[in-house]
């Protein structure tokens, strides 16, 4: 295995196949006797000949065999851990702007794609509306949320209202959905809108629209789900150049769903996780590899951040990065 070890290590260094005369002068090895092994490494498929080269590549197999059990993790210099503190050391900044500046201090180290995502949302629990009619097709809503929280919006509908009209709406929804939980909610109105329309409730189809509307503005304040930062420094990894597969690639990062499904797998655990190449099991993150860790505050996990970068990462650097990040980004976070 000090025969793949070399291997990966030189290619992650050089991003060239790895040739036996290469190894040779790593290692006190006869190329024959390196081919040799290289071909039983490529039978066991932990390596690849890209082309008609006798270098080889690792494959993902074999990035996993090395990460798991070939690895020696460097641990960051005082130095570098203490600049990201400083960088993180801001009592007055707001929730985002830490998120903001971790997202950045990973991509700026890595010189990779930084991540991070908002804290988990707290359960927000609906008591009590009320629906006022105001001038112009507009109606405003009083909502009550956990104990006393009011929160005032106003909507604007289709059509004047009657006071009587928006009291049996209120009414409605109030016996409905009062003491569940405000984002479940949003779940239920959608297919509660269907159902009203089918059963061809005028009554219901106006109230559950007048909610969805009023609950996606208290949604949409808190609906950025991830800060990301350092996108474009994969397009200088000569192994992601590949046009039609950046633009997939930048696509995932803007549609977020497969992505915050990827990085949700690792709210559970207390410890770095990484996925290489599809291991992810999503089409364009084949050629990348994601380095993730939870960052937590009075033992209680808020979200993940991760770099993302191609499969050749120095993955004895960004994993301590990574980790220490996530630390550092919860004490900030305490702190404030």
């Amino acid at each position: 295995m000090s025969l793949l070890r070399a291997l990966v290590e030189r290619y992650i260094r050089e991003g060239q196949p790895v040739g036996s005369r290469a190894l040779s002068r790593d290692m006190e090895l006869s190329p024959a006797t390196i081919r040799n092994v290289m071909a039983d490494l490529e039978e066991l498929g932990l390596l690849v000949s890209p082309h008609t080269s006798a270098g080889r590549v690792p494959t993902v197999q074999g990035y996993r065999l090395f990460v798991d059990s070939l690895l020696r993790v460097r641990s960051l210099r005082p130095a570098e851990v203490e600049r990201l503190k400083l960088q993180l050391d801001d009592p007055e900044a707001t929730t985002e702007r830490l998120l903001e500046t971790a997202s950045g201090l990973l991509s700026d180290v890595t010189r990779m794609a930084g991540v991070v995502t908002l804290p988990l949302r707290p359960q927000v629990a609906f008591r009590h509306l009320e629906f006022l009619p105001l001038s112009g097709n507009r109606v405003l809503v009083i909502l009550v949320v956990n104990e006393r929280e009011v929160r005032n919006h106003i909507i604007h509908t289709q059509r004047a209202f009657s006071a009587s009209e928006l009291e049996q709406a209120a009414n409605y929804l109030n016996a409905e959905y009062g003491g569940k939980d405000l984002h479940q909610i949003r779940e239920a109105l959608v297919r509660g809108m269907h159902e009203a329309r089918e059963r061809v409730n005028r009554m219901m189809v106006t109230a559950i629209e007048m909610a969805n509307q009023a609950f996606a503005q208290d949604y949409a304040a808190n609906d950025k789900d991830y800060v990301l930062a350092g996108q474009t420094n994969l397009m200088n990894y000569a192994e992601m150049s590949d046009i039609d597969k950046l633009r997939q690639l930048f696509e995932a990062f803007n549609t977020k769903r497969d992505i915050l499904h990827l990085l949700d797998q690792c709210l559970s655990t207390q410890e770095v996780r990484i996925f290489i190449g599809e291991e992810s099991g999503y089409q364009p993150l084949d050629e990348c590899s994601v380095v993730t860790a939870p960052y937590e505050v009075e033992g209680e996990v808020l979200g993940v951040l991760a770099v993302i970068g191609p499969t050749r990462m120095a993955y004895d650097r960004v994993i301590p990065i990574v980790d220490i990040t996530a630390k550092l980004l919860g004490a900030a976070l305490k702190a404030r």
